[in-house]
């Protein structure tokens, strides 16, 4: 059978395709060798990881700790049967969404492996073996990342985990040590290290997220720091060993790290291997990811497309979403407006880190003169009712245009307060916005106004 547009992979990315390319009238099938529907996003990234983090943060009693100490627990003992029961909820809640979503389109869906036969046919091939082939007029690639995982690591679901088997641990460690300090390091480690799992984070790199403002990420560190996770940055692994009873991670400078789990989370790889690109001339990196055009997403094939974590930087479900749309309008012949030139990154660690538009390091390469307005939530009547001591909202400002340039925040709430920032930069707001307007009282939204006003009061009046 032909169709007009053929998805490989139900993540976010191929999802919003899929199901745009039918709002188009057009014959879409979707086809993932996964059990279920949903791809990395809903069964070993996103939705797991963020539900793990809200169980955690919830049974811990995380958020009154301002309050009740660092001692207060709502559940003393926590299993990971506490943490996997509410996992699988939530999982099964979103394969069922998917699926009434693709019902809804009439997207046909299969799960089974694809492996291009040409620039216009595959095949799909099934757990069982059944094997069967289908014609496209576009396609688009979206078939995820996985864990990198070298060879001279001895992975073995006992003592030493990557971050998909970190989903099937059988009891909490004792103790943890997580290498490699990037989105998925932090946000398991913070997560670990707030049900009080002692945690040493290790980062062969002296930076860490380095795509975040600098000060950001300075206090950042300073709360894992201030809560007893050992981090030790410039720390180049010489060798990982799993023993019977404890795992061992020695360094390049001859320090050596003794703890029960080791989380090896260094990396990622695209899922390509299966697909046959040689056939279509289309060509993977190193690490697995596809080369594509920014504006469209297409590849090197002309009606081929590729979109989500498998063409690298953000790796963002919510980039994902909007580059599958994108892909699905362009092959067939949608004209789009220009995306909005800035879009915000979320870190689900704890405490959370969201950030849009430029960082302040950016801004100052710019040349041009700039202000800072910052609010600390401590400072706000809604972070005392909710026993906030830490975290706070940084705004940039150009001098010459008032406009806002960058907001930053760590802390939280930060994922869901970074939209309004977000809206004031992409509708060319200034620091009058912030300044004029009445926000809801008592709101941590509030610390919008006490750093536009904290900038102001050094700018003055227009």
């Amino acid at each position: 059978m032909d169709y007009d547009m053929l998805v490989i992979g139900s993540g976010p990315s191929g999802r919003r395709a899929a199901v745009q390319s039918a709002k188009l009238g057009k014959s879409v099938l979707v086809a993932d060798r996964g059990r279920r529907l949903g791809g990395v996003s809903v069964h070993t990234g996103t939705i797991p990881s963020k539900t793990l983090r809200e169980t955690v943060l919830n049974l811990s009693g995380w958020r009154e700790r301002g309050f009740y100490g660092r001692g207060y627990r709502v559940k003393q003992d926590i299993s990971v049967g506490d943490l996997i029961e509410r996992l699988h909820k939530t999982l099964d809640h979103e394969v069922e969404v998917l699926q009434h979503q693709f019902m809804r389109n009439t997207v046909k869906s299969a799960r089974a492996t694809v492996k291009f036969l040409g620039p216009n046919s595959a095949s799909l091939t099934t757990d069982t073996g059944d094997y069967s082939e289908v014609g496209f007029a576009h396609a688009l690639i979206a078939v995820g990342t996985r864990p990198h995982r070298p060879r001279d690591v001895p992975f073995d679901k006992l003592r030493v985990f990557d971050s998909d088997e970190m989903l099937e641990l059988e009891r909490l460690p004792r103790t943890l040590t997580v290498i490699g300090a990037g989105v998925i390091g932090v946000e398991y480690a913070t997560i670990f290290s707030a049900l009080d799992v002692p945690v040493t984070l290790v980062e062969p790199r002296d930076t860490i997220l380095d795509f975040v403002d600098r000060e950001i990420v300075d206090d950042f560190l300073h709360q894992m720091r201030d809560r007893g996770m050992t981090i030790r940055l410039g720390s180049a692994i010489k060798e990982i060993a799993s023993k019977p009873n404890y795992a061992e991670v020695t360094l390049a400078d001859g320090r050596s790290i003794r703890s029960e789990m080791v989380l090896y989370a260094a990396g990622r790889t695209g899922n390509v291997g299966a697909l046959g690109l040689d056939v279509v001339g289309i060509e993977a990196d190193s690490r697995g990811r596809i080369k594509v055009d920014p504006q469209t997403f297409r590849t090197s094939a002309p009606n081929i497309y590729a979109a989500g974590d498998v063409i690298g930087f953000p790796s963002l479900a919510s980039t994902s979403m909007e580059q599958g749309r994108v892909a699905a309008c362009h092959a067939f012949g949608v004209p789009l407006p220009p995306p909005p030139e800035t879009f915000p990154y979320g870190i689900y660690a704890v405490p959370e880190i969201s950030t849009v538009g430029q960082s302040e390091e950016q801004v100052r390469e710019g040349g041009g003169a700039y202000e800072v307005g910052v609010a600390r939530f401590r400072e706000t009547s809604r972070g005392h009712i909710m026993g906030v001591n830490t975290g706070f909202l940084k705004l940039l400002f150009s001098i010459e245009t008032r406009r806002l340039l960058g907001a930053h925040i760590v802390g939280e709430g930060a994922t869901e307060l970074i939209h309004i920032g977000q809206a004031v930069i992409n509708l060319g707001g200034t620091v009058d916005f912030f300044v004029n307007n009445t926000f809801n009282y008592p709101t941590l939204a509030e610390a919008y106004k006490i750093a536009g006003l904290d900038a102001w009061n050094r700018m003055g009046r227009a």
